[in-house]
């Protein structure tokens, strides 16, 4: 791996420090977070409630994911595991399907016992990664971009696929409403790196238009 990448994996610079991330982006972001804040508000309270309902430990999950240039952050989520759940499952099944090339398929589509009551849905439906708008905010990700990776999995990246750090990693993205759990690990990279080469604001607001119906049909695969 490049030094620039060790060095980011393995120390604690911030994400994105001295990187210049567009001014279009920025502004976008955040214009869309404070227009979406009188809806997102309260969904994120009732699942709050949810969550502290059906299961024991903290509302929020923090895991550290890989961003721009490399740089580690943590990452926000509303947690929808329990506390004690076996990380190294997903893990295991995360490097299966990089050098299987077999389609993206989550672990929890076919039933998870590690997912609390409600957490499938909360998952399927995207509405878990609504505190990585708390990542927007910071400056850490974009509403667009590729899906923030761990850096277990950042470590094992050909030098090809390094090119998707080249831009904030998103809560949604070109991959998301390209297939998703259809396509293989390569062409997600594939995709990330297009996004990457070609952001432009017309295509973030494309994307952004496309995650309902993306969104909607996760939903029902799931229900599925």
């Amino acid at each position: 791996m490049d030094p620039v990448y060790d060095e980011a994996l393995g120390g604690s610079a911030t994400a994105g420090a001295g990187v210049p991330v567009p001014v279009w982006k920025r502004v976008l972001d955040i214009t869309l977070i404070i227009c979406a804040l009188p809806i997102l508000f309260p969904i994120s309270l009732g699942l709050a409630i949810l969550i502290r309902c059906v299961s024991s430990g903290p509302i929020l999950f923090r895991q550290e994911r890989v961003g721009l240039k490399g740089r580690t952050f943590m990452c926000f989520k509303f947690r929808t595991m329990f506390v004690d759940a076996d990380k190294g499952v997903h893990e295991g099944h995360l490097e299966k399907l990089m050098n299987s090339g077999k389609p993206m398929v989550k672990m929890d589509t076919h039933g998870d016992p590690r997912v609390i009551p409600c957490g499938a849905i909360v998952r399927s439906s995207g509405l878990d990664e609504i505190p990585q708008l708390l990542n927007v905010l910071r400056g850490e990700m974009s509403i667009v971009g590729p899906r923030p990776c761990l850096p277990f999995e950042a470590k094992k990246y050909l030098p090809w696929q390094r090119e998707r750090f080249e831009t904030l990693p998103g809560l949604t993205g070109l991959w998301q409403v390209s297939g998703k759990n259809r396509t293989t690990f390569d062409e997600m990279i594939s995709l990330d790196i297009a996004y990457a080469r070609k952001k432009n604001p017309w295509l973030d607001l494309k994307i952004m238009l496309k995650t309902p119906f993306a969104l909607l049909a996760q939903m029902l695969e799931a229900k599925r």
